[in-house]
C-alpha cells in the first residue's frame, strides 16, 4: 500500500493524521498504521477503542511525536509534528500537548503541587495563578497539594495527573487508559472530571481505552481494526460500545 498524500485540514482540528506506521522489515514487517485519517475536533472528547493490536496506542503516540511515522503526516493544530526534530518535539510537548497516562508517572520526590507545575518549571514559565487555582479547585485537591504522590490514593495521583495536562492550556490532551489502575469510583471521577474539562473549559481530549463505560463519557468514539479506522460513533453509550466491539473481536 502506498503512503498516504491526502492531507488533513490541520486548522480546523486539535490534532490530525494521515499516516502509516510500519515495524520491521520483510517477514517480520507489522503495518500498526495502515493508512489511519482521522482528525479531533477542538473542544471534543474522543474515545479510541479496538481490540487488542488494532493500532490504538501507536496511533496517539504518533500523533503526540512520542513515535516517529513511518510515512504520512501528523498535526498538533498547524504544526506537522512529522517534520520536526527532537528538539522541536520536545517544547511543543511540553507547551502544547498534555498526557495522562495509566501510571500516572507523577514524580516521586515532589509535591502535588510541584508536579502539578513541572511542566511550566521545565518551560522556565510561571503559573497564570487565577488558571492554577481554577484547576486545583476542579480537580478537588487543594488540601492535598503538600503532600507526595506516596501519600495520595490512586485516584488522587491521577487528579494530580490531570491537572499538570491541563495547567499549561494545551491544545490536546492525551490519555492513554486513564482509569486502567483505579477503582470504580475513583475512574468515574477522572472520567467526569475529563468531561466537565471539555464543556467547561473547552478542552479537546483524546483517550486510548478498553472500557466501554469509560468510552461513554467522549462525545465521540473512533474504532480501529488491524491499524485502520473501520467505524465512528456520535454520543455513544457503554451498551452500543459493547456491542460494536463483539462485532470488530475486541
Amino acid at each position: 500500500m502506498s503512503t498516504p498524500t491526502s492531507q488533513p485540514v490541520a486548522t480546523a482540528a486539535a490534532g490530525s493524521v494521515d499516516a502509516v506506521k510500519v515495524y520491521g522489515k520483510g517477514g517480520t514487517e507489522v503495518r500498526a498504521l495502515d493508512g489511519v485519517t482521522v482528525s479531533f475536533e477542538r473542544g471534543r472528547f474522543t474515545a479510541i477503542m479496538g481490540p487488542s493490536g488494532s493500532g490504538k496506542s501507536t496511533l496517539m503516540h504518533c500523533l503526540a511525536g512520542l513515535d516517529r511515522l513511518s510515512g504520512g503526516k501528523a498535526y498538533i493544530g498547524d504544526v506537522d509534528v512529522s517534520g520536526l526534530n527532537d528538539k522541536q518535539l520536545t517544547m511543543l510537548r511540553r507547551d502544547q500537548v498534555g498526557f495522562v497516562f495509566q501510571s500516572f508517572n507523577l514524580v516521586p520526590t515532589l509535591t502535588a503541587l510541584e508536579n502539578i507545575t513541572l511542566p511550566l518549571a521545565l518551560g522556565g514559565r510561571k503559573p497564570d495563578q487565577q488558571w492554577l487555582d481554577r484547576v486545583i479547585d476542579a480537580v478537588s485537591l487543594r488540601p492535598r497539594l503538600s503532600h507526595k504522590p506516596s501519600e495520595l490514593s490512586g485516584g488522587q495521583q491521577q487528579r494530580v495527573a490531570v491537572a499538570r495536562a491541563l495547567v499549561t492550556r494545551p491544545q490536546i490532551i492525551f490519555a492513554d487508559e486513564p482509569t486502567g489502575n483505579l477503582d470504580s469510583h475513583s475512574s468515574t471521577e477522572i472520567l467526569e472530571f475529563m468531561r466537565h474539562a471539555v464543556d467547561e473549559f473547552g478542552q479537546t481530549i483524546v483517550m486510548v481505552t478498553h472500557d466501554p463505560s469509560a468510552a461513554s463519557h467522549a462525545d465521540r468514539v473512533v474504532f480501529l481494526a488491524d491499524g485502520r479506522v473501520v467505524d465512528e460513533m456520535e454520543s455513544p453509550t457503554a451498551e452500543r460500545i459493547l456491542d460494536h466491539l463483539k462485532r470488530l473481536g475486541g
